[in-house]
Order: structure tokens, then C-alpha cells, then sequence
């Protein structure tokens, strides 16, 4: 016969009370149990002496013969000093699977291909406006030149203008 210490439940509904029994693995969870050795009160405060009450020389008793607490006695037991509890999450349970991971890396991979191209297409835009700016720069010198070159003659049509005037009055 296979004896655990675990759990049974009592109170009433949303308001839970457990007591510590010592049961064979087989009975049900509230059902036949062979000793009570405490009780569980998760309505209480976590710091408060009477969220958990154990007899400490039955639980002794018991574990020497063979009894094997549950993960939530075994907790209990723990901080009382009669079991090495050790914390039962597995950390690599949580862990993401194969195509998980790969779709992460996927993932990743085209993000950075996006910013590449980002990155590339501001680049090229760049250089477009530099050379643009290098254009109009080119374009402004040349007509400024053009027209350094053309003020002169401006000016002399400008002078016999007056002159033009008089012949088609004179007519």
C-alpha cells in the first residue's frame, strides 16, 4: 500500500480549508484517510502561525514509514525542516519548441533584411539629393557666369534704346 500525505479538502464554497491526512494513494482526494496530521488555511495571511499547522511527530512518524507527501505538503514540510523541498518549476519546460525557435530566428532575419533595405534606400536618397544639390550648385554657377558674360551687352541695347524710339516718331 502506497501512502501519501496530501490534502483533503473541507469548508465551504470559495472559502477552502484543507486538512493534512495521511491516505492511500487509491482512496479519493476528500475520501477515506488513515491519520490527520494538520491543517491548511489559504484564507490567512501568508505570515500568519495559523495558515499552517502540522504535528511535527506524526509527520516524522509517518515519513519513516514511507509515507510520500505531494508537491504542496512537501512545501509545507520544507519550511518545517522534516523534507528537502526543492522548487518544482522546470524552467525548461517553458522554453519555446523547434519551430518556435526557428520562427523566431525567421523572424529576425527579416527584420534586419528590412532595416538593411531601409537603410539602403535612405543611403541611395542621400546620394540622389547630394547629387541634385551638386547639380543646382553646377546650374547657379553657370548662369551666374552666363549672365556675368551678357550684363555688358545688355547694357549697350539699353543705351540705344532712346535712339530706336526717335526714328519711328520721326516717320
Amino acid at each position: 500500500m502506497s501512502l501519501k500525505i496530501r490534502l483533503a479538502r473541507h469548508g465551504a464554497k470559495k472559502r477552502p480549508y484543507y486538512r493534512v491526512v495521511i491516505a492511500d494513494s487509491r482512496a479519493p482526494r476528500d475520501g477515506r484517510f488513515i491519520d490527520r496530521v494538520g491543517s491548511y488555511n489559504p484564507m490567512l495571511p501568508k505570515d500568519s502561525e495559523d495558515r499552517v499547522q502540522l504535528d511535527v511527530e506524526k509527520c516524522k512518524e509517518w515519513l519513516a514509514k514511507g509515507a510520500r507527501p505531494t508537491e504542496r505538503v512537501a512545501r509545507f514540510l520544507g519550511a518545517a525542516g522534516l523534507w528537502d523541498w526543492k522548487a518544482g518549476n522546470n524552467p525548461s519546460k517553458g522554453e519555446p519548441g523547434a519551430k518556435a525557435k526557428q520562427m523566431i530566428i525567421d523572424k529576425k532575419e527579416k527584420e534586419e533584411a528590412r532595416k538593411a533595405a531601409e537603410e539602403e534606400a535612405k543611403q541611395a536618397a542621400k546620394e540622389a539629393k547630394e547629387a541634385a544639390d551638386a547639380a543646382a550648385k553646377e546650374a547657379a554657377e553657370a548662369a551666374k557666369n552666363a549672365s556675368a558674360e551678357e550684363a555688358p551687352a545688355a547694357e549697350a541695347p539699353a543705351e540705344e534704346a532712346p535712339a530706336a524710339e526717335d526714328k519711328p516718331a520721326e516717320e
